[in-house]
C-alpha cells in the first residue's frame, strides 16, 4: 500500500484525508484521527486484559503449595463422615451417583438445545448474508448456496454479528474503515481475490460455459462438495451446479 501522488508528486487528498493505493489498484482514503482513536481504544482494552490476567495470577499464588488431589480427598472424607450420621456410607455414594447422573442428563439436554439454537442462528445470519449478497450475485457465477458450501467455513457469528477470517484463521479487516472488521461483501471479495482459481467463478473472466476448464466427467464425478478432494474438483463441481 502506498500514497497516491498527482502529476506534481504531491499527495492526493480527498475530504481532507490522504488517498492510498493497494497493490491491486484499489484506492481508499485513510482517516488518521479515526485510526489513532481505534488504536488507542485497542491499547486500553489490551491493558485491561493484561491487568485482569496479572490479578488472576496473583490470586492463584495463594494456592501454590496446596495439593489439589489431597484437598479434594479430605473434603470427600469430611462429607462422607457427615453423611454417615444419616445413612450408610455406601448408600450415600449411591445417592450422590444418582444426583450426578440426573444432573449430567439435564446438562446434556440443555447443551443439545443450545447447539440447535446456535446452528439455527448461524443458518439465519450467515446463510441470509450469502443469500442477500450483491457481490456473490453480481460479481460471481456461484449460486448463494454453493458459495456458502465452500466459503461458509470462513464466517462465524459472535454477539449476533458476522465475523470473517482468512485461511490462516486471522480476522479480515476492512480496507475502507481502518481498524474495523470487514463487512460480509468486503470479506467475500477479499476471500475470492485470494482464491487460486478465482477466474473460474468471477463473472466476465471468460472461463464460464460448457468448455470451462475443470468440468467434471460424467463417470466418477463428485456428487457433493464434500466428496471433492482438490480445488479443481471443487471448482468443477460448483460450475456444474451453476450450469444446472
Amino acid at each position: 500500500m502506498k500514497l497516491k501522488l498527482d502529476e506534481n508528486g504531491n499527495v492526493v487528498v480527498q475530504d481532507g484525508k490522504p488517498v492510498y493505493v493497494y497493490d491491486d489498484g484499489k484506492e481508499v482514503t485513510y482517516d488518521v484521527p479515526a485510526a489513532v482513536a481505534k488504536i488507542t481504544s485497542l491499547n486500553a482494552e489490551a491493558k485491561n486484559h493484561r491487568e485482569r490476567a496479572e490479578k488472576a495470577e496473583a490470586d492463584l499464588k495463594a494456592f501454590d503449595r496446596i495439593d489439589v488431589n489431597a484437598a479434594k480427598k479430605a473434603l470427600d472424607t469430611v462429607k462422607n463422615l457427615d453423611d454417615k450420621k444419616l445413612i450408610d456410607a455406601g448408600e450415600a455414594e449411591r445417592v450422590k451417583a444418582e444426583v450426578i447422573k440426573t444432573y449430567d442428563e439435564k446438562l446434556a439436554e440443555a447443551n443439545g438445545r443450545a447447539d440447535k439454537l446456535e446452528q439455527a442462528l448461524y443458518g439465519e445470519i450467515v446463510g441470509g448474508a450469502f443469500a442477500r449478497s450483491k457481490f456473490i450475485t453480481d460479481k460471481t457465477t456461484l449460486p448463494p448456496d454453493v458459495a456458502q458450501a465452500y466459503f461458509g467455513k470462513h464466517f462465524s457469528v459472535k454477539d449476533g454479528k458476522i465475523e470473517a477470517k482468512d485461511s490462516s484463521g486471522n480476522p479480515i479487516y476492512s480496507r475502507e474503515r481502518a481498524g474495523e472488521l470487514a463487512n460480509f461483501d468486503e470479506a467475500m471479495e477479499m476471500l475470492i481475490n485470494t482464491y487460486p482459481n478465482k477466474d473460474t467463478i468471477l463473472r466476465g473472466s471468460g472461463s464460464s460455459g460448457s468448455g470451462a476448464q475443470g468440468k467434471p466427467s460424467q463417470n466418477g464425478a463428485p456428487k457433493s462438495l464434500s466428496e471433492c478432494k482438490t480445488d479443481a474438483e471443487r471448482i468443477a463441481y460448483m460450475q456444474s451446479k451453476t450450469a444446472e
